[in-house]
């Protein structure tokens, strides 16, 4: 994916996450982990969009856990600072939106997938 359509996909996806939040406020995890998919791709353009979805679940997941350590305050207001379990499974659910969404994009431009 060009660094141009995931800057763009990044801007829509915290301008969606901000205001989904009040609505439902899972949607936001899930759309922090898009962000981070799309943070991955654009520091590593040719990852193949599995290994960035595992990479950006997998970041959410730490960055979750990390809370039960306590993160410092200073982090909080980008990291959060309670654990809550169900947000591992809003994460998982970003993560497969954006590589189902990324995928499908990429076979109706005719982009292959790399094995």
């Amino acid at each position: 994916m060009p660094r141009s359509r995931i800057t763009i996909f990044a801007v829509v996806t915290i301008i969606l996450g901000l205001a989904t939040r009040p609505l439902f406020q899972y949607a936001g995890d899930a759309f922090y982990t898009v962000l981070i998919y799309l943070i991955v791709l654009f520091v590593a353009p040719g990852l193949r969009p599995v290994v960035a979805a595992l990479i950006a679940l997998g970041a959410s997941w730490a960055i979750e856990f990390a809370q039960l350590l306590g993160l410092p305050r200073v982090l909080a207001p980008v990291l959060g600072s309670t654990f809550n379990p169900p947000d591992l499974f809003w994460y998982t659910v970003g993560a497969a939106g954006i590589l189902a969404l990324d995928l499908t994009l990429r076979r109706r431009s005719g982009v292959k997938p790399r094995p």
